[in-house]
């Protein structure tokens, strides 16, 4: 949420040990001891104010010290900055020992307002609330001096009957809502005078002061509220504002003895507040207790501001043009506020409901709302996942994914539009440790205009494929650390966001996202660690999105032949490549997809099939490439599952699976493999699936189970009698062939990790 040197200036003010902050004391008592209260005394006291409150443990300052803090508050001469950093160092390291603060004989509203706040602070152990609270309604009672006001006291009273409701008396609760209902009703209808003077030669005429107005411009008529108009205030006219600020609060603890607590949100008291008010109004206020005057006084109050409200349309300004400035102009302009940015995106969540059922402008400049986060990922985060579930529905999903997706290359193309936009002798180095000046002049080049207009752009309107030139362009800031912040959250948005789109997605949709991942997952900003987060996540999704839509196998059978026909994808992307070759073995059938063919199979088999030769050839010649066992176990329980389906394939692919078996025993694939259990997984799944294939009946029950096995999923339960069933006749087959190396090996028993006869176990919600 702060800025880089705000962050800076908390860790050092948290870094300061007892002795450091001593001897900073020790310059400050100089100061204050010398009546020195200019400048440099200012800014230490700001100092030590940082230093105080930037921890969460109470820092400790020496007795002295505090006592001439506390001193400094009442020296006739010292400037109001002064007085409130003092007392605003006195209440941090609060509550303190043996603390004493005279305050009777005070009649500036103002010290006594920062005194006040220091004894509230200490906790009421010598029932310090009571005295402050006696003190201020003294004073209210009273007529004040010329340049005293009383609405410093007034938060102060709010405070006070929060911290203690029956801390004052009936006569004392009666005296002020007299004195409220003076500050609600009788408030000057005239605007107040300008505090600045207009110097000698200015016209005293010009100075005189207006009428008050409503908010439609017409000259006020009846009393004055919250929503009266005037460029100036007079006193009686804040404390009106003052005094409506907290009536609720008011009438609930002076009309409720009995509550310990003013805050008190009890529906019937409530009821009975209103019921007095509407009765009041037909009964002459002269007659009434002050308690049931303020309450008619409140209810004429509050018809007054509906009156004033009714004026939604004279001096309405055109909302719609708001909202437009609000989400098209603010986030591009001033991203990288961080206040702001969380200031905004808080409004947002706050509204989103609002916002999501009124405003059409909100969803469609969601790119420019990614800014924020893009800037600020760190503190924005869990904003973030509030609000993105409203952005999404099926128009916005496609350009969504791809907005999470470019969200760290969004970073980068903003650190070059700031130091773009400045002179070049001011260009901000957010990161000192990058040189940036080959991608600065990229940014200004019209060649990457078009694709930075893109990233950079304030409303959705759909797709450009071929970011990989900004990409390049841009490889030099990848390791920046704003931009890697960036890369880390965006496995969890993408996570996020299919857990909201697989709730309404069709066929239609998830056919255009599964190619969407296929082809992003080649297309990703090089942040460290980030495309591996990345593929992790999209490899489950795929999963999902399968189970959810199995025809999808059919509908993008090309796109599928393609990304499994490119053998770098084996390597560059594993996780995902094993789960497309998962659900092509496993949906693959006629029982998902009507127009599923013996030709598409046999398709998908010659595909895979000289892929798996491919990476199981041996040659001596060449440097053997290192695949991932996990990969080649996978590979060939797809091929068994699809010629289970198409029985022509039984032979060809039973002396395939003996030589990948030959493969596996070769001595000189030792040196590729880390250790003999990879070779012992591949060698033993060989070994399993030519066992199934030499009974084709029960190997197109087990691995193409009709709907009423594979519901149950009997075969994966050691509990019942079908894998009893299959170890009996895995063992007969090893008794007459002799075919399993070592231990009788069983496929029924194979684990997820190691088994293609369901998919690996991912955590995907």
């Amino acid at each position: 949420m702060f800025s880089a040197g705000t962050e800076s200036l908390l860790l050092q003010a948290r870094e300061i040990q007892d002795e450091e902050l001593k001897k900073f004391c020790s310059r400050i008592t100089g100061l204050l001891q010398k009546e020195d209260l200019g400048n440099e005394t200012t800014d230490c006291l700001q100092r030590l104010y940082l230093i105080v409150s930037a921890t969460k443990y109470s820092r400790k300052l020496e007795k002295k010290f505090v006592d001439l803090l506390l001193s400094t508050l009442y020296f006739p001469k010292c400037p109001e900055q002064v007085q409130v950093l003092c007392a605003a160092i006195v209440r941090e390291i609060s509550p303190s020992e043996n603390l004493t603060l005279l305050f009777d004989s005070i009649q500036n509203t103002k010290l006594l307002s920062l005194i006040s706040s220091v004894l509230l602070a200490q906790g009421n152990k010598r029932d310090e609330v009571r005295d402050v609270g006696l003190r201020v309604t003294k004073i209210l009672e009273s007529r004040q001096p010329e340049g005293q006001s009383l609405r410093y006291l007034l938060p102060v009273l709010s405070k006070v009957i929060t911290l203690s409701p029956k801390v004052l008396k009936e006569d004392q609760i009666n005296l002020l809502n007299k004195r409220l209902i003076d500050w609600l009703r009788y408030a000057s209808i005239q605007q107040g005078v300008s505090q600045t003077s207009g110097g000698f030669f200015s016209n005293p005429w010009a100075r005189q002061p207006g009428p008050i107005t409503e908010v439609d411009g017409a000259i006020a008529t009846d009393f004055f509220t919250v929503l009266s108009v005037g460029q100036h205030y007079t006193e009686d006219q804040w404390l009106n504002m003052q005094a409506f600020s907290m009536l609720r609060k008011w009438l609930l603890y002076s009309g409720n003895g009995e509550t310990d607590s003013p805050d008190s949100d009890d529906k019937s008291e409530l009821e009975g507040s209103i019921m007095s008010m509407v009765s009041a109004t037909s009964t002459s206020s002269r007659q009434l207790p002050p308690k049931e005057r303020l309450r008619e006084n409140a209810f004429e109050y509050c018809q007054r501001l509906i009156e004033q409200s009714n004026r939604s349309e004279a001096a309405a300004v055109d909302s719609e043009a708001v909202y437009q400035h609000l989400f098209t102009n603010i986030p591009s302009e001033l991203f990288y506020n961080s206040m702001l940015a969380f200031e905004f995106i808080q409004f947002c969540r706050e509204n989103i409901h609002f916002f999501n059922g009124n405003l059409s402008v909100f969803k469609s400049n969601f790119p420019n709302l990614f800014k924020f986060l893009a800037w600020n990922s760190a503190s924005l985060i869990s904003e973030f996942v509030d609000i993105l579930p409203v952005f999404i529905d099926a128009s916005t999903a496609i350009e969504m994914l791809h907005v999470l997706l470019d969200l760290p290359c969004l970073t980068a193309a903003l650190d070059l539009y700031i130091r773009s936009s400045s002179p070049t002798s001011e260009k901000p180095l957010w990161d000192p440790t990058l040189k940036p000046t080959s991608c600065l002049d990229g940014f200004r080049d019209p060649h990457y205009q078009a694709l930075f207009q893109y990233l950079l752009r304030t409303k959705a309107r759909g797709i450009v494929k071929g970011l990989t030139p900004l990409h390049q362009l841009l490889k030099p800031m990848a390791s920046c650390s704003r931009v890697v912040q960036c890369a880390e959250i965006v496995p969890i948005l993408i996570q996020l966001f299919f857990t909201v789109v697989t709730e309404f997605a069709d066929g239609i949709l998830i056919n255009q996202l599964v190619v969407l991942l296929l082809e992003r997952s080649d297309s990703l900003f090089d942040v460290p660690q980030f495309k591996a987060a990345v593929h992790r996540v999209m490899s489950s999704q795929l999963l999902v999105l399968c189970k959810l839509h199995p025809s999808l196998v059919v509908e993008l059978s090309k796109e599928l032949l393609e990304f499994t026909g490119t053998i770098s994808n084996i390597h560059s992307k594993e996780n995902i490549f094993t789960n497309v070759v998962w659900a092509i073995g496993e949906y693959m059938s006629v029982l998902y997809d009507r127009r599923c063919t013996v030709e598409l199979i046999n398709k998908f088999f010659e595909a895979l099939e000289a892929l798996l030769f491919e990476i199981t050839q041996f040659r001596p010649s060449a440097t053997l490439p290192k695949c991932c066992p996990r990969v080649i176990t996978v590979l060939m329980t797809t091929l068994t599952k699809l010629v289970s389906r198409s029985q022509d394939l039984i032979p060809r692919v039973f002396l395939f699976l003996s030589k990948v078996r030959s493969f596996a025993e070769n001595p000189a694939m030792t040196s590729v493999y880390d250790n003999e259990e990879d070779m012992e997984t591949i060698l033993t799944r060989a070994t399993e699936l030519m066992n199934l294939l030499k009974m084709p009946s029960v190997a197109q029950f087990v691995l193409t189970p009709s709907v009423e096995v594979s519901n149950p999923r009997y075969h994966l339960d050691t509990n019942t009698s079908l894998p009893l069933a299959l170890r009996m006749v895995s063992q007969l087959v090893e008794k007459e062939t002799g075919l399993l190396p070592g231990r009788g090996a069983d496929v029924t028993q194979c684990t997820p990790e190691d088994s293609d006869l369901e998919p690996p176990q991912l955590a995907f919600s």
